[in-house]
């Protein structure tokens, strides 16, 4: 006779119950099922005890016993699926091995299923008819979480982790592929999907009583599962609506209003005024500064790819680098990045999985130059004996709000850095300090995915890290090019005639720079557009005496220059390169990171 039920155990160090837990399942089984009809699988999800010799054992001497092994921990719902696909069954069953659900309900978790008339079925603790002593600390959270799933995403279920389901098997395989924690979530998700997906799902009440020595950890996994709820409900309402269109107009829309609430403040009138009245040399020597940064990211980048095992032309990949920003510049959403990607792997064969690395680490190394060079200025304020906190005592908002300015921008300086360093380390070591943090907190499979980035972030810098020489250089590079950015905005100060001491002009020049180009990673705007003037204005209105109007001006004159500089660059290099934006951007759309040809 063909198996036509299969039961899935999973068992994670249960060396003290399996063996009952197996066998009180096999018996249940027998008495409303013919032999030969049914199979028991043992799912140990790399136990650290004796589950795994005791699974085997009975394997041995039961024939309707199958023990599926994991050389490493897979979490439960991902145990659950390996021995679910591996399974014979049409009808998929599986229950918590401490037995809390009566197994006297089984038949009709079975049955339900088998006979067709459903296509799943879950037990539940809170329907009418059940009877759960649940202590309040579990009773409430239970509770809670429900209440949310059903709310956000929609499930019509009172119960979405009770142990205690059965599938049919075509419709569990056609849920999995959409199903993406490993863990305690897995349950709520399968069957949200299925209803989702139009499945029968009948939820019966059972009784229940718990376990004391449960695994789960109330604070860390029902955080961690209410991550998940949120992460699924951006997948189900959020994220189908954001397309480029959406992302172009709420870009759009930001600018915007940013610029109407700057006109209740600043006279726009003023603004143009003070434009007009910038001295032209000046401004042409910021051009002429910032263009000079731009061989410098051509050779920052062959030297990336270099680390990587790619030899290339300084002034190829200088034309890539512009017409990637171009590429930001003119669509949101660092499409641009795509597009550098797109251009190496066509006119080089550079895979695309280098491309996208080659990034990482150049994003890493802003990210580090950017916060290191203000943190930098501002000790030497404090060596120097200038008074720091002095430097927006006369500003129009006030000193206290220009010292809480300065103590926010200082912590926010602080914290990258360490975060930086603690992902270079990561990189540099056998070991993820970046990723024991995080499962600190949760230990979820949306904690694990957030490590999981930062493992491949951390292996994509790697190839840099663990060369201290090539290190130093790309460090090097990264400094002269944002330095050269910030002299750029000093020229532009310079054109407006700002009269500030030389320590403040310069302090304050690599604040607004910096915070202006943070605030460009939002996508928000073609390359930050409306997001950089704006942060940038606000430093030089906080730590200085400028006038709004004034401070506005240099922020537009600023990043207007650098857009021309880039656009112009970028429409050379396409030419010089015979590459097409057009093209390249509409290629570049469905690229994947991790495609290696």
């Amino acid at each position: 006779m063909s198996v036509e039920v299969s039961v899935v155990l999973p068992a994670y160090n249960e060396e003290s119950r399996i063996e009952r837990t197996v066998q009180t399942t096999l018996d249940t089984l027998a008495s409303f099922l013919p032999e030969g009809s049914y199979e028991v699988i043992v799912a140990e999800d790399g136990c650290d005890d004796a589950t795994p010799e005791i699974a085997t054992r009975i394997a041995e001497e039961t024939d309707a016993v199958r023990h599926v092994h994991s050389d490493s921990r897979l979490g439960r719902g991902r145990a659950l699926e390996y021995a679910f696909r591996r399974s014979e069954g049409e009808t998929l069953v599986y229950f918590d091995t401490d037995l809390a659900t009566d197994m006297s309900h089984l038949r009709e978790l079975i049955e339900s299923v088998r006979s067709g008339e459903y296509d799943v079925a879950t037990g539940s603790r809170w329907i009418p008819g059940s009877v759960a002593d649940r202590p309040i600390k579990r009773s409430f959270p239970s509770r809670g979480f429900n209440w949310l799933v059903r709310q956000l995403l929609g499930s019509e279920l009172r119960d979405h982790q009770c142990g205690f389901k059965a599938f049919d098997r075509t419709a569990l395989l056609s849920v999995l592929d959409a199903v993406e924690d490993e863990h305690w979530f897995w349950d709520t998700e399968v069957l949200v999907h299925a209803q989702r997906q139009g499945y029968r799902v009948k939820e019966f009440a059972v009784d229940w009583e718990p376990v004391e020595d449960t695994k789960v950890d109330l604070v860390r996994d029902l955080l961690g599962m209410g991550s998940q709820i949120l992460r699924c409900w951006w997948t189900f309402t959020v994220q189908p609506r954001i397309t480029r269109g959406v992302t172009i107009a709420g870009g759009a829309l930001l600018v915007i209003v940013a610029i109407a609430l700057m006109s209740v403040y600043i006279d726009p009138r003023a603004v143009i005024d003070e434009i007009q009245r910038a001295n032209p040399w000046y401004l042409a020597g910021g051009a002429v500064v910032y263009l000079l940064s731009w061989p410098l990211r051509g050779m920052r980048y062959r030297d990336i790819l270099r680390e990587q095992g790619y030899t290339e032309n300084t002034w190829f990949l200088t034309g890539a680098v512009f017409i990637s920003q171009t590429g930001n510049l003119v669509i949101p959403a660092r499409i641009g990045d795509a597009v550098r990607a797109y251009v190496v792997k066509m006119r080089r064969g550079i895979p695309y999985a280098s491309g996208f690395a080659s990034l990482a680490v150049e994003r890493v190394f802003d990210l580090l130059t950017i916060t290191v060079l203000s943190t930098v200025v501002f000790l030497g304020l404090a060596v120097s004996n200038v008074d720091v906190w002095q430097l927006g005592s006369v500003s129009q908002t006030g000193s206290e709000s220009g010292r809480t300015a300065l103590i926010v921008a200082l912590g926010v300086g602080v914290a990258a850095i360490l975060a930086t360093f603690a992902i270079i380390l990561s990189a540099r070591s056998d070991r993820n300090y970046v990723r024991s943090a995080i499962t600190a907190v949760s230990s979820d499979t949306y904690a694990d995915y957030v490590a999981s980035a930062v493992e491949r972030f951390a292996g994509d810098i790697q190839t840099v890290t663990s060369s201290p020489a090539a290190f130093v250089q790309v460090a090097a590079s990264s400094i002269a090019i944002w330095t050269l950015d910030v002299v750029t905005a000093l020229f532009v100060f310079a054109a407006f005639d700002i009269d500030l001491a030389l320590m403040t002009f310069i302090s304050v020049g690599f604040f607004a720079v910096s915070v202006g180009n943070l605030a460009k990673v939002l996508p928000l705007s073609p390359n930050g557009v409306g997001l950089y003037e704006g942060a940038f204005s606000i430093i030089v209105v906080v730590f200085t005496p400028v006038a709004g109007p004034t401070a506005a001006a240099a922020a537009m004159v600023d990043h207007a220059i650098k857009n021309i500089m880039t656009v112009v660059g970028g429409i050379v290099s396409t030419l010089v390169l015979n590459v097409s934006l057009t093209t390249a951007v509409k290629e570049s759309r469905d690229i994947q990171p991790s495609e290696t040809d």
